[in-house]
């Protein structure tokens, strides 16, 4: 059974795909939901706030995905953090660039709330144990 008790930080540079993502969430039931703009702005809220779970889009201004990622890693402190990655674009090379950085997730848009659901019980039962 999966916590729906987390914080989850969803970060897309699109306002309509946060709030959908997040949306989404609600309605598996997920409402501790916190919301970023780009790479830069999820790297503050990480810093600043108990984050349990990043959703984060790949393509974003100021600072990308993998390299919100690749930040996440480095950070001896959160290195653990688990990340799924959304990407408009089911490139073999980004999925195997993300994989290096240990991306504990990968969706493509568009997607479904089962979809999501499927992935985020997915990752957090790989946590668990």
């Amino acid at each position: 059974m999966v916590n729906k008790d987390l914080h989850i930080l969803v970060v897309d540079d699109i306002e309509n795909m946060r709030k959908l993502i997040a949306s989404m969430l609600f309605k598996l039931k997920f409402t501790k939901i916190l919301m970023a703009e780009n790479g830069r702005d999820a790297w503050t809220k990480i810093q600043n706030h108990q984050i349990d779970l990043v959703i984060s889009d790949w393509n974003m201004p100021n600072m990308s995905g993998l390299d919100l990622l690749k930040a996440i890693r480095s950070d001896p402190n959160i290195s653990k953090l688990p990340v799924l990655m959304v990407t408009a674009e089911a490139v073999k090379g980004n999925i195997v660039e993300a994989a290096k950085f240990k991306v504990n997730g990968y969706i493509v848009k568009p997607f479904s709330p089962a979809t999501l659901e499927a992935k985020i019980n997915d990752i957090l039962s790989k946590i668990d144990n």
